[in-house]
């Protein structure tokens, strides 16, 4: 017998689907995933523990515009950008695409618009390729509660220059989940280059359930950065999915910034023969938080490549931990798995991890891995302080070389710029408080 509290989440959800119009499929995908979820299992990282976080704490979703907010704070500089989405909460602020990128049949607006005005191409792709909704119990909430997002389309042979931009900002002025889904499909033979990042406005506790799924077909080609920066009071589940076709490539570029407790599952699927995937992802922890980041790259088509870089610096009493499994299933002869995991540690009360994980079930492949757990070169700091640096700043310095080879690889400058910036911005306060 259904409780009261089960059917107003059901009649709230329903509501919710009907305010923005969704076709049957969705809505009807919503209420399986709400009946659904509570029985599943939370997904399993080694050594992750996050287990009693409130990630499936939800509110009811209700359909109410942001209030206006002050987002300058945040330096958002999209002035210029030729492509361009910026929500907050659950009100788009900004939406841009160059009209002849439009012409050439390229997609990129809300998510919500989207289901609206190419129901068959969303419904072809959401949640059925990369990430299934009912994988673990956090796909099945985030499905039943998904109240924003973005859909990127790129046809088959279009190249676009220029990179896509997306700006999803947390309305934490209030307490609201913040459940966001973004859908990124790169057609046969084409090219993209895609940035997105995450930002709080607000001091409210609030969840935040995001779910990104890249699906690029034979021959495309995507290059995906983003820099993720949730405030101490956002609990966050943080999911990047990637399924390649047959030579196609995926690079990924990620800086984790966040300042609460975050979980990061990142995964892709190297499906086609001679897919190709970079993983390359930073990470700096500071105060009491935790960051767990799992990253998977599984070899399922023969000759295919997956390489995961991982760099991360801990401070004050956080902890940080890496997890990189590296698959190759039976079959996927000719295959190559590399993985690096390197921490850095800049207190004696932080806590840090790097665990190499290989799964090799064909002989005829490459792999390797390396990983390491320690502080700051003395060698390195000697030099610098020798010459006159303080050693607070001769830290940044030796801190900023060693996240450098995942900030080189953030192709957008502005981005790279800010997520340096950020970086400067926690490695500050954290080493105040040492």
């Amino acid at each position: 017998m259904e409780t009261q509290a089960e059917i107003d989440f059901q009649s709230a959800v329903s509501a919710f689907s009907a305010a923005h119009s969704e076709p049957d499929w969705l809505r009807n995908l919503r209420l399986a995933m709400l009946e659904k979820y509570p029985a599943l299992a939370l997904p399993k990282f080694e050594k992750i523990r996050y287990q009693r976080w409130p990630l499936t704490a939800a509110h009811q979703p209700t359909v109410q515009a942001s209030a206006a907010a002050d987002l300058a704070t945040l330096d958002l500089d999209y002035a210029q950008a030729k492509n361009v989405l910026v929500t907050y909460g659950e009100s788009v602020i900004t939406s841009k695409l160059d009209p002849e990128l439009a012409a050439q049949g390229v997609i990129f607006t809300d998510l919500f618009t989207a289901v609206r005005d190419h129901p068959e191409l969303v419904e072809k792709y959401f949640m059925t390729t990369a990430v299934k909704p009912d994988a673990n119990r956090l796909t099945a909430f985030h499905t039943a509660f998904l109240n924003g997002g973005a859909f990127l389309y790129v046809p088959k042979g279009v190249t676009i220059k220029e990179p896509i931009q997306g700006y999803y900002i947390q309305d934490s002025t209030r307490p609201q989940d913040f459940v966001q889904h973004v859908l990124v499909v790169a057609d046969t033979n084409s090219q993209v280059t895609y940035s997105e990042n995450y930002a709080t406005v607000g001091t409210e506790a609030n969840l935040a359930n995001v779910v990104v799924e890249v699906v690029a077909a034979d021959d495309a080609q995507v290059r995906f950065s983003a820099v993720d920066q949730f405030s101490a009071a956002t609990t966050a589940y943080i999911s990047r999915q990637g399924n390649l076709a047959n030579d196609a490539k995926l690079d990924w570029a990620v800086g984790l910034m966040n300042d609460g407790n975050v979980v990061v599952d990142f995964n892709t699927d190297l499906v086609g023969h001679g897919a190709h995937t970079e993983v390359k992802v930073v990470a700096v922890t500071t105060g009491d938080q935790l960051q767990g980041i799992d990253t998977r790259v599984t070899n399922l088509g023969q000759h295919t490549i997956g390489h995961i870089l991982q760099h991360g610096v801990i401070l004050e009493s956080s902890a940080l931990i890496f997890n990189g499994v590296g698959h190759i299933v039976k079959g996927a002869r000719g295959s190559d798995a590399q993985q690096e995991s390197r921490v850095l540690m800049l207190s004696t009360h932080a806590r840090g991890d790097a665990n190499p994980i290989l799964l090799i079930d064909e002989n005829d492949v490459t792999a390797g891995h390396a990983a390491s757990v320690g502080r700051v070169d003395e060698e390195q700091m000697y030099y610098l302080m020798s010459r006159g640096i303080d050693k607070k700043r001769a830290e940044r310095l030796v801190i900023r070389g060693f996240l450098g080879n995942v900030l080189t690889e953030i192709p957008a400058k502005r981005v790279r710029d800010q997520l340096t910036a950020t970086i400067e911005r926690k490695l500050e306060n954290g080493q105040k408080s040492e």
